[in-house]
């Protein structure tokens, strides 16, 4: 194969690579109803974005539920002025309670449950017709009863007046399109982006080391443009949407819990690049590849041990770091380990053909334990 074409081959693989982390991250983030949940659950442990969603309940609860007319309607004729700075009162007290009642976890399920239920909404909205609607009523009725308002005042909110319209019908058209891809484009890219890189180095005699090399620079441009993009698109958001400076922490807080994903996703990409570059040098003629290859030697050539190292390794990399995307799903992860296990089989092959047995230092002789014997 001439280098050029190897050379298009690898960079195809690494935009491919590249577009994987953000079809992954959708899949798992704005498709996955567990994913989503959990996040909104996340979202609601910051601090700005509790006391908006305080504010929120507490205009829901006044405006749409005329609790000064409601007030003033109970109240004798010379008292109906006090009406406005009752319900005034009431709504700051109302305020007040939501964002304690926020705070608790069974306030906070209340909010993942609805958020859950929303997005099973869109997951049937996407295949049939209707608005993606987010009900906040009961979590309104917990509130009241901690603001100790409930009865009559927590009758007064109608069954819809805390219902928020995420999405209409009409807004769903390209999302619906996008869902009948979605599903199987995460691994069609990946699965893309590794046959590619396997032909360009399969193709390569003579040069399969920096092939494969170049494809793990490429994984490390891909995670790290992948690191650039969500940065930029975070600023973009912050300098479009916070219209205050009480605004930015909640842009920005909404936006870390809902892109952790992607950085993960991209963070991943990156370590698997850097695992290619290392095994790649680990093969390569420099003085410094050599001499590890060298000492390495009467161990990598005993498959038992090869491959027990990696098991080992494996094992302490599962059990001590947090699980990637690809390594959370059964197949994707024996793919990967199955990748690794040839990787190490190449370099066992090689470091074998390098370094046989005759070439191994004698065993240092065993330390004489016998006691000396004095010269007569």
């Amino acid at each position: 194969m001439p280098r050029w074409l190897s050379a298009v081959l690898v960079v195809v693989a690494s935009v491919l690579a590249f577009a994987a982390i953000f079809a992954v991250w959708i899949d798992r983030q704005v498709l996955d109803t567990d994913n989503w949940a959990t996040a909104s659950s996340e979202m609601l442990e910051i601090p700005a974005v509790r006391n908006r969603t305080a504010a929120y309940l507490a205009d829901k609860a006044y405006e749409e539920s005329d609790i000064e007319g409601q007030i003033s309607a109970a109240l004798p004729p010379r008292l109906q002025p006090l009406a406005a700075p009752a319900a005034g009162f009431l709504r700051d007290r109302l305020e007040k309670r939501a964002r304690e009642a926020l705070a608790r976890p069974d306030v906070q399920q209340l909010w993942e449950d609805a958020n859950r239920a929303a997005h099973q909404r869109l997951l049937e909205v996407l295949e049939s017709n209707g608005p993606v609607t987010v009900d906040l009523h009961r979590l309104l009725e917990a509130v009241e009863r901690r603001a100790g308002v409930g009865g009559r005042a927590a009758g007064l909110v109608p069954e819809g007046a805390a219902t928020v319209t995420v999405l209409r019908s009409d807004q769903l058209d390209t999302a619906r399109t996008g869902l009948r891809i979605m599903d199987a484009l995460p691994i069609v890219l990946v699965v893309l982006s590794i046959v590619l890189a396997t032909a360009a180095v399969y193709w390569s005699p003579g040069r399969r080391r920096r092939v494969l090399r170049g494809y793990g620079i490429g994984l490390v441009a891909a995670g790290a443009l992948a690191l650039g993009a969500a940065a930029y698109t975070r600023d973009t958001l912050v300098d479009s949407l916070a219209r205050t400076a009480e605004g930015i922490p909640v842009v920005e807080g909404v936006f870390r819990v809902y892109s952790s994903l992607l950085v993960e996703a991209a963070v991943a990409t990156i370590f698997y690049g850097a695992v290619i570059v290392l095994g790649a040098w680990l093969a390569g003629e420099t003085r410094w590849a050599t001499a590890v290859r060298r000492t390495i030697a009467p161990y990598l050539r005993q498959p038992e041990l090869a491959y027990g190292a990696l098991a080992l390794i494996v094992g302490a990399h599962h059990r001590n770091t947090t699980p990637t995307p690809a390594t959370r799903k059964p197949a994707t992860a024996i793919v990967l380990i199955a990748l690794l296990a040839l990787g190490v089989e190449a370099l066992r092959r090689q470091t074998a053909r390098e370094f046989p047995p005759s070439d191994d230092p004698p065993p240092a002789p065993a330390p004489d334990t016998e006691p000396a014997v004095p010269a007569p």
